[in-house]
């Protein structure tokens, strides 16, 4: 197959729509079940890329989920479910409606865990022939499934076209590794102790926001992202934003939240929106209290500052350096110990004095990951 006609484009009156190779040749992808559209095709090989690069450089299994051509989540595991499922905890209100990624072959355990959910589509190397026939029984046989070659490489160079003017440039081919963090003196602040694990931590952080709108700040922790702060014209918005979601991800965790007294066969989103709007606000709307038998006990703010303060061992990547302080002092409110940025701000001082204040060990890549 050398191209493929789409419905429409990004919006309904944005026809034709196709999606095809420059040169003539074959895509490199097959489509199993359903119609994917533009946006599905964005979201897919954007995350399809994603995937690949954690599970080369971590060796552990890769998954993503995909929203509006940035991640949710994204995470790796010894199994393509369990990386599936951290991804797609990590933000589970953001994930409604996810293009699912996945670095290698969907077996049935995955496609079990995908066919409750609510979601677009998913992208993988290759499915089990049982998996294949769960996906699609989705949506009435419409659940887009994608196969792509594990063995494509693309052209090194890329274009695109903004108002009828044609762009440029090479790939962002840079490698990212644990050889960032080897280097002793690319470690900035007093604090130079990076473990293993953090390390870990910051390649995902890092390779998730090289395909992240920018800009973008990620917050990562037990191999996957627990916050995503993308498109945002201000970096202290986008660690905000992300810090905000790695809370909420927290609080989701606490004691009272697995106490809540839902209704019986409550849908999963319904369960999602009212955990969400519980760990966030004081007060409850009306709608939100009907999903219970009974009215929670309400979680203080006192109480979520004092979960939240157990929080440590976060680790923080951002695709450009931090200009102020004032980011490391969000971070540090969620637990981050551990951060990777490029460095070059003509405010580093005080941004690795900030650090050093609380114990932060900062790590400056040299590398910038916009993406756009």
């Amino acid at each position: 197959m050398k191209e493929l006609q789409l419905k429409y484009g990004c919006n309904p009156n944005q026809k034709p729509s196709r999606i095809f190779m420059e040169n003539g040749g074959e895509l490199p992808l097959e489509i199993l079940s359903g119609n994917p559209g533009y946006i599905n095709f964005m979201d897919a090989l954007n995350g399809i890329q994603l995937v690949r690069e954690l599970t080369q450089a971590t060796g552990l299994l890769a998954a993503a989920s995909f929203k509006h051509v940035s991640p949710a989540g994204a995470a790796v595991g010894k199994t393509l479910a369990e990386a599936y499922e951290k991804a797609r905890n990590a933000d589970r209100v953001s994930s409604y409606g996810d293009f699912v990624c996945l670095s290698g072959k969907c077996d049935v355990a995955t496609a079990d865990l995908i066919k409750p959910l609510v979601s677009d589509g998913v992208i993988a190397y290759d499915y089990d022939s049982e998996a294949l026939e769960i996906l699609r029984s989705k949506r009435k046989g419409n659940y887009n499934v994608i196969k792509i070659s594990p063995d494509y490489v693309p052209d090194e160079i890329e274009r695109r076209q903004i108002f009828g003017i044609s762009f440029e440039q090479g790939r962002n081919e840079l490698k990212i590794d644990k050889s960032l963090f080897d280097d002793v003196s690319n470690i900035v602040t007093l604090n130079k102790e990076i473990p293993d694990s953090a390390k870990t931590d910051l390649l995902i952080a890092l390779i998730t926001l090289k395909y992240t709108q920018s800009n973008s700040v990620a917050y990562a922790y037990d191999g996957q992202i627990i916050g995503v702060g993308a498109g945002q014209q201000s970096r202290i918005h986008c660690t905000r934003l992300a810090g905000n979601k790695a809370d909420n991800w927290f609080l989701r965790r606490h004691e009272k939240v697995a106490k809540l007294p839902f209704k019986d066969e409550l849908k999963p989103a319904d369960k999602d929106n009212a955990i969400d709007e519980y760990v966030s606000f004081t007060e409850l709307s009306k709608t939100t209290l009907s999903l219970f038998t009974e009215k929670p006990e309400p979680f203080t703010e006192n109480e979520k500052r004092s979960w939240l303060d157990t929080m440590s061992g976060i680790s923080v990547g951002s695709d450009a350096f931090f200009p102020f302080g004032d980011n490391i002092e969000r971070a540090q409110k969620s637990g981050v110990t551990y951060i990777a940025q490029p460095g070059g701000s003509i405010r580093d001082d005080n941004v690795i004095e900030v650090c050093d204040k609380y114990g932060i060990a900062m790590c400056f890549t040299g590398i910038r990951l916009f993406h756009h």
